[in-house]
């Protein structure tokens, strides 16, 4: 079994032209369920490393609060580049242990101008609400990579951070996926979906939201959201998405197949966000 932990970042719901998040991400890591114990310790070395063996009561690492200007929460006014590297750390934990991650970000502003009125067989789907619409193709992605790079045993479990105000549609979704009208197009190879029981005992929850923070912010500064940011700003969030990139199961949306598909791949790929070319060596 392959868990699959889906966390976001940016997310309004249904407003497309918030200046603070203009970029939506959804996603997280995969885990293999004969790693999750050794993984779960791993990364509570490294917390506890940074807190000197004093991890704080009730700890939950929240990436916009270890992340934010002078820090928040538990990271009140710690030093910057003690919580660069901590973040770091724990994105190398990733590679340490071979664990990959799957992603979907959103360009809002380019979704907010798509006219989907020609797309059709997509009703099922709030084509303008990000997380939806990234959730759905989060599945695909999902159900693409243990059927083609896993093998014909393998099986995913996904398992979701609650999103109360979206949740009725987040379950009619999931519920259309399973018993889709078209056979062909209905999951086969994701077993289960859950919830967390409590995110402060899933550190799989906090590493994904740490992936989706990061994605976030750099994918917004490559998308000319944060030229104010200075230099070295931007390289450190490159050098947490570079960890992130290279791990991606796929760095493309999987294509839908079938009728009316090609108007939907179009415009999914239209509003995905990249990294402009030669991100990895540009010179901020």
């Amino acid at each position: 079994m392959h868990f699959f932990y889906i966390d976001e970042a940016g997310c309004n719901l249904r407003d497309l032209t918030n200046t603070e998040s203009p970029i939506f991400t959804l996603g997280g890591i995969i885990v293999k369920d004969k790693g999750w114990n050794k993984t779960h310790t791993e990364y509570e070395k490294i917390v506890n490393a940074y807190f000197d063996n004093s991890i704080p009561e009730n700890f939950e690492l929240h990436s916009h609060e270890l992340l934010s200007p002078n820090g928040d929460g538990f990271f009140e006014n710690h030093d910057r580049a003690r919580r660069n590297k901590f973040a770091i750390d724990i994105l190398n934990l990733l590679v340490d242990r071979g664990h990959q991650t799957f992603l979907h970000a959103v360009h809002k502003e380019r979704l907010n101008l798509y006219n989907t009125s020609s797309i059709r067989d997509k009703d099922h789907v709030e084509l303008k609400t990000p997380y939806l619409l990234a959730y759905e193709n989060s599945i695909s992605m999902i159900e693409w990579y243990v059927k083609v790079r896993l093998g014909s045993t393998a099986r995913g479990m996904v398992i979701i951070d609650e999103k109360d105000s979206i949740k009725t549609e987040i379950e009619g979704l999931t519920k259309h996926r399973r018993f889709h009208p078209t056979k062909s197009k209905r999951i086969k190879w994701i077993s289960e979906f859950s919830y967390p029981i409590d995110s402060r005992k899933n550190p799989m929850v906090q590493i994904s939201d740490l992936v989706c923070f990061s994605a976030k912010k750099y994918l917004e500064i490559e998308n000319g959201y944060r030229d104010g940011y200075p230099s070295a700003a931007k390289d450190f969030y490159r050098d947490l998405y570079r960890i992130i990139d290279e791990r991606l199961i796929k760095k493309t949306p999987v294509p839908e197949e079938g009728r009316y598909s090609g108007g939907f791949n179009t415009f999914i790929n239209n509003i995905t966000a990249k990294p402009a070319r030669g991100w990895d060596s540009r010179t901020y």
